[in-house]
């Protein structure tokens, strides 16, 4: 079983479906609804773009497909087994099961027909139809209770920040943040526990301080490019040094940690599933705070404060202070870029 598993592709292993596949299904949401989203708000509020909030509303009603696209193509699907992964997507998120459903949904329905690929003489129909059976069985079935576990336990992380809007605050940004700086998506995890409001609020700071906190704190190896990388893409681009050097964490998750209390006790801040996971990245955190808070001037200086100024200055301070105690040395945070 392990020589046919291994010709097939398969690998039943917890990288490969929490890191991987995790990864490949942001793709998809950030090509589907995040996207959507974005689009959506600029024809809802720019003046003369209106015709975008049609093309928005089309591409979020399609992330089941990207999502099931994303995924086959993340695991190495084989041409009609990518192909069929658009039906089992959309079956997964149809059939009550939302993102996660859609997600559970593609992986199963993907391994299953990487197995039976090539494997007759009439390929061309058995592998569609076993990828698409099996994408539909697990979706009507299984995604939608798996979903539903998804959704009770996000509004656990929501009422217990609401409850203790300090300590949860710098637990939620804490972790979201470092989600974000792993090998994983914070934006698909935000999405599949349906995190809004305080809690979603806290979340987009932790993730915005790991990437401006980053791209100030490696300035010095990096430059302007890997501050824009780095602070505008993604702070994964550091995990390499961080395995090497774990104490360089310290700085952006400290400022996340620091700065959440004032995003859930000082000024009260929300956010919306699609945008607490994303950070600074594409300012699509930033973007979807201000579709959470409303387009205003308050709503503008809490953003420059705690997704920005803020882990910014606490960083650059708090890895000026490791680095004349020695813990950092040049070259530790340099990436390629």
């Amino acid at each position: 079983m392990k020589t046919f598993l291994a010709k097939k592709g398969v690998s039943l292993s917890a990288h490969t479906y929490f890191v991987t596949a995790l990864s490949y299904m942001a793709l998809g949401l950030f090509s589907s609804l995040i996207v959507g989203l974005i689009l959506k708000t600029l024809g809802e509020r720019v003046e003369g773009l209106a015709f975008l909030t049609e093309i928005g509303t089309l591409a979020m009603s399609l992330m089941g497909p990207a999502i099931g696209v994303a995924i086959a193509y993340g695991l190495n699907a084989p041409p009609l087994v990518l192909f069929s992964a658009v039906i089992a997507g959309a079956a997964g998120s149809a059939l009550g099961g939302g993102p996660a459903g859609s997600f559970v949904a593609s992986v199963i329905a993907v391994e299953v027909g990487k197995m039976i690929s090539k494997e007759t003489k009439v390929d061309i129909i058995v592998t569609p139809f076993v990828t698409v059976t099996t994408g539909y069985v697990v979706a009507k079935f299984i995604s939608p209770k798996i979903s539903d576990v998804m959704v009770n336990f996000g509004e656990l992380i929501m009422w217990a920040t609401e409850q203790r809007p300090f300590v949860m605050g710098i637990l939620v940004a804490a972790l979201m943040g470092l989600a974000l700086t792993a090998p994983i998506s914070s934006a698909a995890i935000a999405i599949m526990l349906g995190l809004e409001g305080l809690a979603a609020g806290a979340a987009t700071i932790g993730c915005a301080a790991q990437m401006i906190g980053f791209a100030t704190s490696s300035f010095r190896d990096n430059g302007w490019g890997g501050w824009f990388a780095q602070g505008l893409g993604t702070s994964m681009l550091q995990v390499a040094n961080i395995v090497k050097k774990p104490i360089i964490l310290i700085p952006p998750t400290v400022a996340g940690m620091l700065l959440a209390p004032f995003g859930t006790v000082v000024w009260v801040t929300s956010n919306i599933p699609a945008g607490a996971g994303m950070g600074t990245s594409g300012f699509v955190g930033q973007i979807m705070t201000f579709e959470s808070m409303g387009f205003n001037t308050h709503t503008f200086m809490i953003i420059a404060l705690l997704h920005f100024i803020g882990p910014a200055l606490i960083s650059l301070v708090l890895s000026e202070l490791l680095r004349k105690k020695g813990y950092i040395q040049p070259g530790d945070m340099k990436i390629d870029y």
